[in-house]
């Protein structure tokens, strides 16, 4: 197993923060989490950028940490152990996916929409079945889907392009980067 460099953990909080933060900012706007999907950015983009292994963290601490300040997702109904599970999916295979097809991002993209939603369904069944929530997994997912289209559409156009600006150094010089200056 490969040791992750400490700096990949300095990424992981920026990108953790603003996976607190920007539903909060989306919440004092009126706009819902549930639409947008602010949270699920900052995950993908951990999972893409940094790595598989710092974007399964952010997804996972993210939705707890979020809980812990703000009281959303909310514990009951289930809410906050789906979202780990589907969220820690989608920074899991965004950053397994991108490893593998660099060149395609909305590969990435999409592959870790769908395995987040197959997580989400997952989890949504394991509620159902061992712990006795009624809860329909198939139309829990397909609501999540439907609600979310306007995030899903959002981080269709702008992950991607996020993810170029940074990979190609075009969203903020790198030291070193810029003619030889630090």
């Amino acid at each position: 197993m490969r040791k992750i460099p400490f700096r990949h953990y300095l990424h992981g909080a920026f990108f953790l923060a603003l996976a607190v933060l920007l539903p909060q900012i989306f919440h004092l706007t009126g706009i819902g989490g549930t639409v947008i999907l602010p949270m699920h950015i900052p995950v993908i983009l951990a999972g893409l950028l940094v790595c598989p292994a710092i974007g399964l963290y952010v997804g996972i601490i993210a939705p707890i940490i979020s809980h812990l300040l703000t009281g959303m997702p909310p514990v009951s109904p289930p809410i906050l152990p789906l979202m780990v599970m589907e969220l820690g999916a989608y920074g899991l295979v965004s950053g397994l996916v991108h490893r593998i097809f660099k060149k395609n991002i909305y590969l990435s993209l999409t592959s870790a929409m769908v395995a987040g939603r197959v997580a989400l369904g997952m989890a949504a069944y394991v509620m159902m079945r061992f712990f006795g929530i009624a809860i329909n997994p198939m139309a829990y997912v397909k609501g999540a889907i439907v609600t979310g289209l306007p995030g899903i559409v959002l981080q269709l156009v702008l992950i991607p392009a996020l993810v170029f600006m940074i990979e190609r150094g075009t969203l903020y010089e790198r030291s070193g980067d810029s003619n030889g200056k630090a």
